[in-house]
């Protein structure tokens, strides 16, 4: 059964951008990726499918059921990170989150303290003394202490530090191995590479592809930037993309065998060199380069 499907999800915002005829479907027990640049709808998709907002046209069923109809009951099962968290200063972070459980009909204090430790929170703070990072870690305690079937993160990672984005995912991992289901939103393609079955990819309101990641990884991309002593006026390999040449500094995009760009590269007298993961917007461009 597809635990999320959207169908022609449409939502206008007058002359704002929002998102138009997104549709995709998510898999019982799947990591699915969301994935676009800043600004490109993700928001606003799970917000509309959440029925947070109503959508302008179009519908979306979560567990077979029709979101805006059967919204409260639909909820109870739903664990969501908004990609920003507000919260009353004043409050402790356990008072928090003992009346974010009061919502569900089951005692999570125990959930609630096996999260916090896992995620290193500390439990008796006030809300007003902590950092954005570990407001964030409130939020995912929030999200995830009632044990909910269906977990929906909207860019979670944002704020933590590399060792509990870590552990976040290794959190996620085991909610998933569990049987439950994750709908995850970044702008980070390493992150939904590292987690996810398929992936979404969205841009300017509208769904460009839905994805294996295996296929993703086939066409991955990196990113080589070289500094030599003379300019580099040849380089002729395939699967090199995007070249930039300025002065003694040549950048490009390359997709193939390690091995035979080092050995070219070899040839030239290197100053420098760096090799990165491309960011979403060089790979998206190669994607839409590659669908027009």
């Amino acid at each position: 059964m597809n635990v999320i499907e959207l169908n022609h999800l449409t939502k206008t915002y007058g002359n704002a951008r929002g998102i138009t005829d997104i549709s995709f479907h998510v898999e019982d027990g799947e990591i699915f990726g969301f994935i676009g640049p800043n600004g490109a709808g993700k928001s606003t998709t799970i917000r509309t499918l959440l029925s947070l907002i109503y959508p302008t046209s179009g519908s979306a069923t979560i567990f077979g059921k029709d979101s805006v109809k059967f919204a409260p009951e639909i909820k109870k099962e739903i664990g969501y990170l908004p990609s920003e968290v507000f919260y009353y200063d004043n409050m402790k972070v356990k008072d928090l989150l003992k009346y974010s459980a009061s919502f569900y009909k089951k005692d999570c204090s125990k959930r609630i303290r096996e999260l916090a430790e896992i995620m290193d929170l500390d439990l008796n703070k006030k809300i007003d003394d902590l950092s954005f990072g570990n407001k964030k870690k409130v939020g995912i305690v929030q999200g995830l202490l009632h044990d909910p079937e269906l977990i929906i993160l909207d860019e979670p990672t944002s704020g933590l530090d590399p060792l509990m984005q870590q552990k976040f995912f290794d959190l996620l991992k085991e909610e998933n191995k569990k049987g439950k289901t994750i709908l995850f939103s970044s702008h980070i393609l390493s992150e939904v590479q590292k987690m996810c079955d398929r992936v979404a990819i969205i841009k300017e309101g509208r769904l460009v592809k839905v994805e294996k990641i295996s296929t993703l990884r086939e066409n991955n991309h990196k990113k080589f930037k070289l500094e030599t002593k003379t300019p580099i006026t040849n380089l002729t390999i395939d699967g090199v993309t995007n070249l930039e040449v300025k002065e003694n500094i040549t950048s490009f995009l390359y997709s193939g065998n390690i091995n035979l760009i080092l050995k070219k590269l070899s040839e030239f007298e290197l100053e420098n060199l760096w090799i990165d993961e491309p960011d979403l917007e060089e790979i998206f461009m190669h994607y839409y380069e590659k669908e027009n």
